[in-house]
């Protein structure tokens, strides 16, 4: 047997406000998703981000405790269109209510790039290659 990576799995404090998040950079999940005690999204490609409140981790597994001494649990990133795309999306978020972490840069290796968090504190990266460089 071969295993393959199928899922990218969220634990969160605030289902709503991570979903309603996730939703505002284009994941497409269900309306009636809030309340459910696990959610999946199938992403392009096939590859799945699921969405569990601690209380649903905390049903099989009574000791679970949230990491601490980071600034997050994992980091996500999502292409753009183009590098105007990354500043709009960016002050889109911002201004909905997103914390933004990193305001828009061009950086060394050749991406427009910024950092917003999720509800969860999670590095939440948008990027665009910049003209003239390879995406």
């Amino acid at each position: 047997m071969t295993a393959r990576f199928d899922a990218i799995g969220l634990v969160v404090t605030d289902l709503a406000a991570s979903l309603a998040f996730y939703r505002r950079l284009g994941v497409d999940i269900p309306a009636d998703a809030d309340t459910q005690p696990h959610v999946e999204a199938t992403l392009p490609g096939g590859l799945r981000l699921m969405w569990d409140p601690i209380e649903t981790v905390r049903s099989f597994d009574p000791d679970w405790t949230p990491a601490t001494g980071g600034s997050g649990r994992i980091g996500l990133a999502f292409a753009c269109d183009s590098p105007a795309d990354v500043d709009k999306t960016y002050a889109e978020l911002v201004r909905s209510g997103a914390r933004g972490y990193k305001e828009p840069w061009d950086a060394f290796w050749g991406h427009r790039y910024a950092t917003l968090l999720d509800p969860d504190g999670n590095g939440v990266d948008l990027f665009a290659p910049l003209p003239g460089r390879p995406g």
